[in-house]
């Protein structure tokens, strides 16, 4: 839970935008390998570090001094932000700021940022280094059927010793990007000038890296050493944070993304400015932004892309006008200028919506709705000022169910798969739409004060058959709300055991504390309760336990709670005064015999596993083999799972070659997208060996886009997201949008399944269904 001004916001870790991911910032510099000049630190970053210790160091849940302990936890986090995967830096790099690793917090004492930017300039300038060796590999070409690995997963391992063995990682890292577009079907030449526009482009970047980026990562580091949901948002991150809790913001409807050094047009928000304008089209790409009707258009190729969009938003009914160069111009096409007038756009990729499946069972066939609700969201702003409209999950699902029911909908699926978290005023009102009145969750307080948040409302929106499908990445709201259904006996919980996020944060903001009228400290998002079941018992580290479950991630191991190496321990408490509304024990166990019987002979659920299975034990691999003959053994391999399981069309990828297409989810914690925060190692898990690079870091999940036209559309083409075409990226997109959801089907199966026996059986039927429904009533 995430409260400001005692006001309940967020549940679930923040995602941050990974620092090191960065664009360009700036008009793109000659490309050599020598670094910018050196990052500092500002006074109002030293001012804002020493307002953080001193709130995390007294009001934190478990509050720690910033000693000698807490310095060694911050440098060896600050170290491993930075390098995750050991490639920059080397054992005498570290030697050199060891002197410093117990006084990090005299430092920020004495406001003296000094050595975290060392750092960080000492970072910058490997980057060059190794990239500008990896531009000078490509040269030399490579031998193939030598028998060598790439260990690619090198969080555990030691630094390399000096810098030959830091090239010698390199030399293998080329080696292995080579080899994936040789395996792709490129040419020597066409791969020698991808990679050295990729490296070139990592050089680049790199030189964008600003003073606010060196911050974050460091006063990041920070906060999470103390506990793992305890973050650092900078002033865009925080700005960022706001939106996706309210699911809106102030601009012109579109959807940009990095292509080359231009900012594309990757998607139209219909009803927004953009659309409604019909001036821009998707691929349209924007070279400059002028503010107002006569403001000065300032050119913006080979910017960052969050500098471009912090341009092109602005205050409702204000003006920007876009210099763009439409998608089908080459590059010395004719610019046009388009003015647009900035509006309230609503993000509704993130709202609940919902839809209904159609099962079959001999016969008889079974009307399941589903609603998807992705996060926990609200609009706290507008609710605080009284807006009788304002943005709400919990108003958005009880119109959902109204309409649902309209449709004579037999049992309803909630389904909250890679659901971080949200509001905890919606986590309580959602549940009380299906228990009516009673305690929701038990909130615990450092001073060990206990509140019981409860839903006063006594009437339900939906009283028939219902399910919640859950996945590893099902946190904090998610499994607030999954336990209360499940303690209430209201429903089944479908799926895997969640996250096991158990604690409540605090949003800070220091720019309000400090007084200042410009956003220029950022916000500190701090952890000051833990919360409980009402049965007593916590999701701490164990999340919640499924009535009926199956694998559903493919980076299950990886995940979760028990990751972090400084979680809070499990615990318990007394329960609190609830009655359960029915009682699933004697139905659990004929739902599962009927779910076991399908499951063993449904040749997609049985592939679906089987491509779990196959995920889970390549992501226990650190190492990938050099050798062609190997790679392509085992891409022929892969292929012919693929072909065998998924005859009609192959989507479940696998394998070291390529990341997943759909099929077996993998993310890396709770939130919206990929999630630990900052920490941007621990998103490195694709099988991909460069889809998170810190400086070209590519999105894990665009990398399981990568798919070249042919037979089998998810074959490994070796490039990163920002080396694809749009055209081709977005029909990827569709193409995986369009395919069928094994793992939501079986969970529509399982209720049909239920929906079947309660009719069959008045008696189960009262013991199941609240408030007396039986027989023909059992269904709304």
């Amino acid at each position: 839970m995430l409260v400001r001004n005692n006001r309940p916001i967020r549940l679930a870790p923040i995602l941050f935008a990974a620092v090191l991911a960065a664009t360009t910032a700036t008009a793109k510099p000659a490309a050599d390998t020598a670094s910018s000049i050196a990052i500092k630190s500002t006074p109002e970053q030293s001012d804002a570090a020493l307002l953080a210790l001193r709130i995390l160091t007294r009001m934190h849940y478990k509050p720690e001094a910033f000693d000698v302990k807490m310095s060694q936890r911050v440098f060896d986090r600050y170290l491993d932000s930075l390098d995750p995967d050991r490639q920059f830096f080397t054992q005498a790099d570290i030697d050199r700021f060891m002197p410093a690793r117990d006084k990090l917090g005299e430092a920020i004492r004495d406001k003296d940022l000094s050595v975290p930017f060392a750092m960080f300039n000492l970072y910058v300038e490997r980057i060059a280094e190794r990239t500008a060796f990896a531009r000078a590999e490509l040269k030399k070409g490579f031998d193939f059927t030598k028998d060598e690995s790439y260990q690619y997963q090198r969080e555990k391992a030691p630094w390399p010793k000096n810098d030959a063995e830091a090239n010698d990682l390199w030399r293998k890292r080329v080696k292995n990007d080579w080899l994936r577009l040789k395996l792709a079907g490129k040419d020597e030449a066409k791969i020698r000038e991808t990679l050295d526009k990729r490296y070139a482009n990592y050089i680049d970047r790199m030189r964008q890296l600003t003073s606010e980026d060196a911050f974050q990562v460091f006063l990041n580091s920070y906060a999470m050493a103390i506990e793992p949901h305890t973050n650092y948002l900078g002033p865009r991150q925080a700005e960022n944070f706001e939106i996706a809790m309210r699911l809106s913001l102030e601009g012109i409807g579109a959807v940009l993304q990095r292509e080359d050094d231009y900012t594309a047009i990757r998607e139209i928000v219909p009803g927004g400015p953009a659309a409604l304008s019909g001036k821009l089209k998707v691929g349209d790409r924007i070279v400059g932004v002028g503010q107002g009707e006569h403001g000065p258009i300032i050119d913006v190729i080979g910017w960052r892309l969050d500098d471009v969009v912090e341009k092109i938003r602005g205050a409702k009914d204000t003006a920007v006008r876009l210099e763009v160069l439409p998608a089908d111009a080459g590059p010395d096409g004719k610019h046009e200028t388009i003015a647009i007038v900035r509006k309230k756009i609503a993000v509704e990729e993130q709202a609940a919506k919902s839809s209904v499946i159609e099962t079959k069972e001999g016969d008889v066939t079974h009307k399941i709705g589903v609603i998807t609700l992705p996060t926990f969201y609200q609009d706290f702003e507008a609710h605080r000022r009284g807006d009788a409209n304002y943005k709400s999950a919990t108003r958005d699902v009880a119109k959902l169910l109204a309409d649902l029911k309209k449709q004579h909908v037999e049992g309803v699926v909630i389904d909250l798969r890679n659901d971080g978290g949200g509001s905890l005023n919606e986590a309580t009102d959602l549940t009380g739409l299906f228990i009516g009145k009673g305690p929701v969750v038990q909130v615990r307080s450092a001073n060990g004060r206990i509140d019981v948040e409860e839903d006063r409302d006594d009437g339900v929106a939906w009283s028939g058959p219902l399910a919640v499908l859950v996945n590893r990445n099902s946190a904090s709201a998610s499994e607030i709300f999954a336990a209360a259904i499940q303690d209430y006996g209201r429903g089944l919980i479908l799926g895997e055991p969640t996250f096991g996020k158990g604690t409540v944060q605090n949003l800070l903001d220091l720019d309000q504390m400090h007084g200042n009228e410009k956003p220029t400290y950022g916000e500190l998002k701090m952890t000051i309760a833990q919360f409980f079941r009402i049965n007593g018992g916590s999701t701490q580290l164990r999340g919640v336990t499924p009535d009926i479950a199956f694998p559903v991630t493919g980076d299950f191991a990886q995940n979760g709670e028990q990751a972090f190496d400084n979680a809070l321990p499990w615990t318990s408490i007394p329960a609190a005064d609830y009655r359960p509304a029915g009682d699933l024990k004697t139905l659990a166990p004929l739902l599962i015999a009927r779910h076991d019987q399908r499951a063993a002979t449904d040749k997609e659920w049985l592939a679906y596993q089987a491509d779990v299975a196959d995920v889970r034990k390549l992501r226990e691999d650190k190492t990938i083999s050099l050798n062609e003959a190997v790679r392509r053994k085992e891409r022929d391999e892969q292929e012919a799972k693929r072909r065998e399981r998924h005859p009609d069309q192959f989507v479940d990828v696998t394998g070291k070659d390529a990341v997943l297409a759909k099929g077996p989810e993998t993310r890396s914690g709770p939130g919206n997208a990929t999630h630990k925060p900052v920490d941007v190692a621990s998103a490195r898990k694709a099988a991909d060996p460069d889809a998170e690079n810190p400086v070209a870091r590519t999105d894990a999940t665009n990398a399981a886009k990568a798919a070249k036209a042919g037979s089998n559309p998810n074959e490994d083409d070796g490039l990163q997201a920002d080396e694809r075409s749009l055209k081709a990226d977005l029909a990827e997109e569709k193409r995986r949008k369009a395919l069928k959801d094994v793992v939501l089907n079986e969970a529509a199966n399982i209720l049909a399944d239920e929906v079947s026996l309660l009719r069959a059986d008045t008696k189960l039927a009262a013991q199941v269904l609240p408030r007396g429904q039986t027989g023909k009533n059992a269904v709304n």
